[in-house]
């Protein structure tokens, strides 16, 4: 076997095994979510759960959405009520 050859041998074998790593890891996760979910349908407040998960879910869009579109004042109208707030404490 060349060096190139082992080479590209390791670098397939490493892709395999990440692959491999990957999708054991996304049966691990699914199967905890699985396990999850059917824990918290045996609950008898379940529907009290969903609807504060559900409040919960909204007050955290309203603030993702206040967050990004919320438009900052203009740098120039911040300046100049610095220089007006400046100028009535200097004539007071």
């Amino acid at each position: 076997m060349t060096q190139e050859s082992e080479r590209r041998g390791g670098l397939d074998e490493q892709a395999v095994l990440l692959a491999a790593g990957l999708a054991d890891l996304a049966v691990s996760t699914l199967g905890s979510a699985l396990g999850a979910a059917r824990g918290l349908l045996r609950r008898s407040d379940a529907a009290e759960l969903a609807a504060e998960a559900e409040h919960d879910l909204v007050a955290r869009g309203r603030l993702a959405l206040d967050r990004y579109t919320a438009v900052p004042p203009a740098h120039l109208e911040i300046l100049a009520r610095h220089a007006r707030t400046r100028r009535v404490a200097d004539d007071a």
